[in-house]
């Protein structure tokens, strides 16, 4: 999926969190949680085991940051490996199953994807988190107050006055740059590759007028930037959901319960403030998951 302030240590391999609980009331061994290398991620893992130890009283073992993300986790899960991950709808739709992510409303496909990863792989989806992390055109909000700037059609009307940078996949990929400027008619003065960790400082510094980012990026909280609205709802969506395998659900039977506790708890703009706690103000991940579960009523506060 995307990956957000990456170390060389995480690129390198999966950091592995082995964190006990209760104990199990059923089976052996812990509730396996996996994570992709992406912040978002990790705290939605820990989210997923502070969960499942104080309210189902399961011994979790977390491995965050699994490089390679679905590509990887996929065939861990289907090995047994892992009993269950934080998985994008888009992702599992198109990395996953092989679809076209097109055609479909986000309750179709959610519906199918249960389906599907049922019969082929005895797993299922619980729940949707509620935060919606697809790509965003984002531009400084100086530039959006001056030009009126709301939705990407506003930003058609302007966009031969302003410099596009972004990272060369996102301006290569067809459903990138090349998908949303022929959507909307966007023709820039000009456009830069720019690293995906130099761009929001670029928007910042004025080197660039607009930039892609995804709706959950911890910097979209920021005052100084402004992310437009899709308003002709070109980019899929990638709802967040928890990945299950059936097996791990008859052995631990307090957990379907336990992951029906994420059902819409989350925004795109809760999520990026949780983002930016941690990648900006240096919070450590386990403990904005856990101030975040208890402002919401699910835990009691510490």
């Amino acid at each position: 999926m995307k990956l957000k302030k990456i170390t060389a240590a995480l690129l390198a391999g999966a950091l592995v969190l082995g964190l006990a609980g209760c104990g199990g009331e059923n089976g052996d061994g812990p509730v396996k949680i996996a994570t992709k290398p992406m912040t978002e991620q990790f705290i939605l893992g820990e989210m997923l085991r502070i969960l499942i130890e104080e309210k189902a009283g399961y011994e979790v073992e977390l491995t965050k940051g699994i490089g390679g993300g679905t590509s990887n986790i996929q065939p861990a899960m289907e090995k047994g490996e892992f009993d269950l991950y934080p998985e994008y709808t888009s992702s599992g739709w198109v990395l996953v199953l092989g679809h076209e992510a097109s055609g479909l409303t986000d309750e179709e496909m959610f519906a199918e994807l249960q389906e599907e990863y049922e019969e082929k792989y005895q797993m299922t989806w619980i729940g949707l988190y509620g935060q919606n992390n697809t790509y965003a055109i984002v531009v400084r909000a100086d530039t959006a107050q001056e030009y009126g700037l709301e939705t990407c059609s506003d930003l058609a009307e302007v966009s031969d006055q302003l410099v596009f940078g972004g990272n060369p996949d996102y301006i290569e990929r067809e459903d990138g740059l090349p998908g949303v400027s022929a959507a909307y008619g966007l023709e820039f003065k000009d456009i830069m590759d720019i690293d995906i960790g130099l761009k929001y400082e670029a928007l910042r510094n004025g080197d660039i007028d607009v930039t892609n980012g995804y709706t959950t990026d911890a910097q979209i909280s920021r005052p100084d930037v402004k992310a437009l609205e899709d308003d002709l709802g070109y980019q899929v969506n990638y709802f967040c959901s928890t990945v299950v395998r059936e097996e791990a659900l008859e052995k631990y039977p307090k957990l379907e319960e336990t992951l029906e506790l994420m059902d819409g708890i989350l925004s795109d703009q809760k999520m990026a403030e949780l983002n930016y706690q941690v990648e900006e103000e240096g919070k450590d991940e386990a403990d904005v998951a856990r101030d975040f579960l208890a402002s919401a009523g699910l835990i009691e506060e510490q």
